[in-house]
């Protein structure tokens, strides 16, 4: 069963950034790709639990601030050490300028 919420406006991410979004006790990350696509994983690393936010994303890589542990956001594939878990990623699609995501979804 699909549960969509409204995470944040399409001007509130830059391109090829990301930003953190809270909902009921759960932390996420959207993610803006640089061919103006929208994503949505888990807002912790897996690794260490640390506010994805606060990293650095290149192309289609967010890199984990504390442990440089990096992730394919579009997958939530883990990409390098020390990360091995995959991070969830959830269905996202855009209405009316608003960035949804489908919070009961989640793919690993």
């Amino acid at each position: 069963m699909s549960q969509w919420i409204e995470a944040c406006g399409v001007d509130d991410v830059e391109d090829e950034d990301l930003i953190r979004f809270d909902h009921e006790g759960r932390t996420f990350a959207i993610y803006r790709s640089p061919d103006a696509l929208f994503y949505a994983t888990d807002g912790l690393c897996t690794h260490e639990q640390v506010h994805l936010a606060d990293g650095l994303v290149m192309d289609h890589i967010i890199e984990c601030p504390k442990h440089n542990g990096r992730f394919d956001y579009r997958t939530g594939e883990a990409k390098g050490a020390p990360v091995c878990v995959n991070l969830k990623t959830y269905p996202v699609k855009v209405e009316d300028g608003r960035v949804l995501v489908d919070i009961a979804c989640a793919r690993r």
